[in-house]
């Protein structure tokens, strides 16, 4: 069993594109549902309809390194919310949700690649954070069905895989 921590959106890029500028000061919600829908991504995020097949229409980042990163680094002060990922899990391995699809609450998707930490995170959370999240920095996944995921405890989270065969 997994738990649905935290849900994040934003309506507007800070860093993505701000290659060689000043990152932008679009807020970060947190919320406690969001509405995904298939192909699109979430409804009010700065992803949503991005571009078709977008590999990112929807973030996943483990609390369980977000809290290991805080110790090593001793940064007490940061949200989880300045890596801008949408939903933060705890429980759930989302290095196995690779290439896979998987539902959560009703609502399916298919993991397909790493949410690499980029060089914004050193300045988001605090120096070396970019590569002290190397290979951790989450999990982007494509919305193939609508429905909502509520911030709530002890969820379910399986494999479409697994739950066929």
């Amino acid at each position: 069993m997994a738990e649905i921590l935290r849900l994040f959106i934003s309506p507007g890029h800070n860093y993505f594109g701000h290659h060689g500028r000043e990152p932008d000061q679009h807020p970060i919600l947190d919320v406690e549902e969001i509405d995904c829908v298939a192909r699109c991504g979430i409804k009010g995020d700065r992803f949503f309809s991005y571009k078709p097949d977008y590999i990112g229409q929807v973030t996943f980042f483990a609390d369980e390194n977000y809290q290991e990163l805080c110790e090593r680094m001793n940064v007490r002060s940061k949200s989880p919310a300045v890596f801008r990922r949408n939903i933060l899990t705890r429980g759930l391995d989302l290095g196995d949700l690779m290439d896979r699809e998987f539902e959560i609450q009703g609502v399916r998707f298919r993991g397909r690649g790493e949410a690499k930490p980029c060089y914004w995170m050193n300045q988001a959370f605090a120096p070396g954070a970019q590569e002290a999240l190397q290979g951790r920095g989450g999990l982007r996944a494509e919305v193939l069905s609508d429905g909502w995921v509520r911030r709530t405890a002890l969820v379910g989270a399986r494999s479409a895989q697994a739950a066929d065969g």
